[in-house]
């Protein structure tokens, strides 16, 4: 199988996607203007660079004008004009550079690396191509959200290609052949200082992962302070100072310093007890109601060309082609002019909204997600976070993490080229940093390499192990020395317990598990239901902040009167976790802790009502457009849950204490049972049920507890716990949230039963799809530009166009890398563009390569597959191999062409069809 040579690629450092249970789609009737558009041409703001002789100069310059001028008659007649589909992002005008071909073949000639502006076409920025570190310093900390379409860079090859497009797939064929030759070309120099560049660039990858792992601790350290000092903002403030929180206000408990809102306002005006509650239902829905402000400041709006259900045979959603005002209509019209039909509407999402999880793991395998991993995002989601934790809804902070550390990995690739140009090499980095992201979040370092290793990463070669490993050490080190907790751990919360447990638990353990599995599954399934019952309410579609308001006044009504679920989640799992222990200053008076027979069916009647209340508020706040984890209020119901049965055998067990089994048991001073080890058991199995983790999950328990003893019940619930969810529902919550969204993600853990071969997914031949070159080498420019359009109509922004002698395929070249050369022909309606190598005499005496010569953007080699080949194997390419696309051979001929995202597409088709 033939590798491919060079494919196009486009930025995908500023990722964007929705973290919400369903993608909201915009209203036809808030559309500005009349067109609907699509990505712009790569290259549309770029011009031919002027040559260094001054006669040819003004030639050059003629040309340029006239290149203007037909760039701009392209263009919507008011660009200035942003509608509802405009670019990503808002931006008016985008640049993106050629990164270097694989083969080091010549590229189009005359081609400027400088941004042009729409509004000011002979306004260029120029960049120095030998950039110093201070400004790849200062050009990493620039918020480069919507840089791929907006911000050209400079770049260090002669040689370049454009960046990858949203929603479009990377080639990792292409990023693996592109960094070896770079590597080859590095330790080519056999001098003093080229063996210093050798090392420096072997050691790039680890000064990354230190500083990315630095970073993410001070993070969460500045996010795990602010929340807990705004949390206990909604009670009353620290009159000594602050910025301080109750508890490092007054750490041996109530003391004079501290202020209630009740005894600030003197009761006034429902009374003490009254107003200390208007208060905090007040703070509840106005930290939630800020945290909704800032996260919708990350609209996105991405056109419908994009979406994963619309990409089909028969060239996506119709589309019709409408000229603009006072403009005659042409059949090469740009796509930016395609005006869809009304039932086919854009994406909105949020990028700083959710967790951000199922995104990230979107973005590492493969998939270009916009706007989501940028500066803006990382600032957002960290402000946003610690409103919305304040607030004291019912989520978390650890999922939150995942996103946040990514965009920190992602913004420090930017430092270096080799990371910054590569996205595989920059995936490297991402999974490092999504791990470390799991490890100050939970204080557990190996499960946060687990985590990325199970969870989040694609490709996890032996090297990526190890440098997360480095990633997860350094955060957690950084983390022990900044002491967010103040007690000198990196644990969220650390229990110990001080019996060992006996041998008829493991019936209760077992019990926990099958109950946690189920829980956490019910919850995927009544999650979907409510994404699809209430959120499909107009109003609530259209105005996301009602939602976030309408679920902060219910929790705040709701959860004020339960001591246990006015509790931070943290705060109410630790002490739903740990063994009852008067010694334990961390533990709140919540009358959890029995003394004799009686006292135990007041606390499983008050756990039970926290549970109900807890789990129905965890249902309706997952996917509300605030930052928001589901790790530990999954957790936290399961907790709930686990410590209601470990009640349950702690009254069996005093009820009756000569019964055989545990006759020895009930003879220890309070039973040698411990409610606290089945809450923290249920907590894990609960958790698993929701996200699947199994290995992840066992250790970060144990980490939590440091002790050995445990990890056999642990591992067992877990395991008990993932088979009952798998069979109750087959699909983690981050599989729900990919399939809601319609992410293009190829999984590479649940490969499908194929009962069919290839021939099934390819369409037929068009001639439309297709360059024959059977009859000549040279094709016009304008139907290679008709051509490009049908792919772009069809959402197959990183498809290809098969080249055809006879019937036998002799090469393919990549739609963007056509669209570039497309963009960059002086006068495209009479251009001849050759497509095949012929032999020549080059008249030419400038030196300079002929821009119609479109064979330098041709693969000789694609790779294909004959027709008849099975599933199995076309699914082992796209995931193993990373390809974008398949050619079709059938008995050596031209047969068709199949799409990673059609793939994916019939495998989601394929995988509903056997569960029904």
């Amino acid at each position: 199988m033939a590798a491919r040579r060079h494919a196009p690629r486009l930025d995908p450092r500023d990722a964007a996607a929705p973290d919400s249970q369903d993608v909201e789609a915009g209203s036809s009737a808030d559309l500005r203007g009349a067109y609907y558009s699509l990505p712009s041409s790569p290259v549309n703001s770029r011009r031919p660079a002027p040559p260094s002789n001054e006669s040819s100069s003004k030639t050059r310059l003629g040309n340029m004008s006239q290149s203007h001028s037909y760039s701009r008659s392209r263009r919507p007649s008011n660009p200035d004009a942003p509608d509802e589909r405009s670019p990503l992002l808002t931006v008016s005008s985008r640049s993106r550079i050629r990164n270097q071909s694989a083969h080091g073949s010549p590229r189009a000639p005359l081609l400027s690396r400088n941004q042009s502006y729409v509004d000011s076409i002979r306004s260029f920025r120029h960049h120095n191509r030998a950039n110093s570190w201070g400004q790849r310093l200062i050009h990493a900390l620039a918020d480069r959200q919507d840089s791929s379409m907006a911000e050209s860079k400079g770049s260090i090859f002669p040689d370049d290609r454009v960046w990858y497009d949203q929603f479009t797939s990377t080639d990792w064929v292409h990023d693996g052949i592109a960094d070896a030759y770079r590597v080859k070309a590095l330790r080519s120099r056999k001098d003093f200082w080229g063996r210093v560049y050798v090392l420096f660039d072997g050691a790039q990858g680890w000064i990354l992962s230190a500083l990315v792992g630095f970073i993410i601790a001070v993070l969460a350290y500045i996010i795990n302070v602010s929340e807990a000092t705004a949390f206990d903002f909604k009670e009353g403030y620290c009159a000594r100072a602050w910025y301080l929180s109750e508890k490092k206000c007054c750490p041996h408990g109530r003391c004079t310093d501290w202020h209630d809102w009740a005894e600030v306002l003197n009761g006034y005006p429902f009374g003490q007890k009254w107003t200390e509650y208007t208060v905090y239902v007040g703070c509840v829905i106005g930290l939630a109601a800020l945290s909704c402000l800032l996260t919708l400041t990350t609209k996105t709006v991405v056109p419908s060309a994009y979406r994963l259900s619309t990409l089909d045979e028969n060239l996506a959603a119709e589309s019709v082609l409408v000229a603009p005002e006072n403009d005659a209509y042409e059949p090469s019209i740009s796509p930016q002019h395609v005006v869809e039909e009304p039932g086919s509407p854009p994406m909105i999402y949020y990028s700083a909204a959710g967790s951000g999880v199922a995104e990230v793991r979107v973005i590492l395998s493969g998939f270009v997600l916009h706007g989501f991993l940028g500066l803006k995002t990382l600032i957002i989601k960290s402000a946003g976070l610690v409103l919305s934790v304040a607030s004291g809804l019912s989520l978390g902070k650890e999922g939150p993490y995942v996103h946040i550390a990514t965009c920190v990995g992602n913004i420090a690739c930017r430092l270096f080229s080799k990371y910054d140009r590569n996205d595989a090499k920059r995936r490297e980095v991402l999974s490092a940093a999504a791990a470390a992201g799991v490890a100050v979040a939970f204080g557990a370092p190996l499960g946060g390499v687990l985590f990325g290793l199970e969870e989040v990463a694609y490709f996890f070669p032996a090297k990526t192990l190890f440098r997360t490993f480095f990633c997860c050490i350094t955060a957690a080190l950084t983390l022990k020395f900044l002491n967010p907790y103040g007690t000198h751990k990196i644990v969220m919360f650390e229990v110990r317990y001080p019996l060992d447990w006996e041998y008829f638990e493991l019936g209760g353990f077992i019990l926990v598990g099958v109950l946690g599995g189920t829980a956490g599954a019910l919850f995927i399934k009544a999650s979907r239901r409510w994404a699809k019952t209430f959120r499909r309410i107009p109003t609530i579609k259209a105005y996301p902040m009602l939602e976030v308001v309408l679920v902060a006044l219910v929790t705040g009504l709701v959860g004020y009167w339960n001591v246990l679920t006015k509790l931070p989640v943290a705060k109410l799992l630790y002490n739903l976790a740990a063994p009852c222990d008067d010694r334990d200053n961390n533990l709140e008076n919540l009358g959890l802790c029995p003394e004799e027979l009686d006292d135990i069916p007041p606390i499983i009647l008050n756990l039970l009502m926290a549970f109900l209340i807890k789990g129905l508020l965890t249902i309706v706040t997952f996917g509300i457009k605030v930052p928001a984890g589901i790790y530990v209020p999954s957790m936290v119901v399961g907790g709930l849950m686990g410590r209601l049965i470990g009640h349950v055998v702690q009254w069996m067990v005093m009820a009756f204490p000569s019964y055989g089994v545990w006759s020895s048991c009930a003879k220890l001073p309070g039973t040698c049972i411990q409610p606290g080890v089945y809450g923290l058991v249920a907590a894990g199995s609960t958790m698993c049920g929701v996200t699947r983790l199994s290995v992840t999950l066992a250790v970060i328990l144990f980490e939590l507890t440091g002790n050995l003893d445990y990890v056999l019940p642990f591992s067992l619930a877990i395991l008990v716990a993932k088979w009952t969810a798998d069979a109750i529902e087959p699909h983690s919550i981050y599989d729900l949230l990919t399939e809601m969204n319609s992410y293009p993600f190829l999984s590479n853990k649940h490969k499908p039963i194929f009962t069919s071969d290839l021939a099934d997914i390819v369409p037929r031949v068009r001639k439309e799809r297709i360059i024959d070159i059977t009859n000549s080498p040279v094709v016009p420019a304008v139907s290679l530009r008709t051509k490009l359009e049908l792919l772009h109509k069809a959402g197959e922004l990183d498809g290809g166009l098969p080249i055809v002698r006879d019937g036998f395929l002799v090469g393919l070249i990549p739609a963007p890398d056509l669209e570039f050369a497309l963009d960059n022909l002086v006068d495209e309606a009479s251009s001849l563009c050759l497509m095949a190598h012929v032999p020549r005499i080059d008249d030419s005496d400038d030196g300079l390569p002929d821009p119609t010569d479109f064979t330098p953007f041709i693969d000789p080699a694609p790779v294909a597959l004959d027709i008849r080949s099975p599933m199995d194997l076309v699914y082992e390419c796209f995931v193993k191999l990373g390809l974008r696309y398949i050619c079709i051979l059938r008995n050596g001929r031209y047969a068709g062409m199949t799409h990673k995202k059609t793939f994916v597409k019939y495998i989601r088709e394929l995988e509903k069809e056997q569960r029904t």
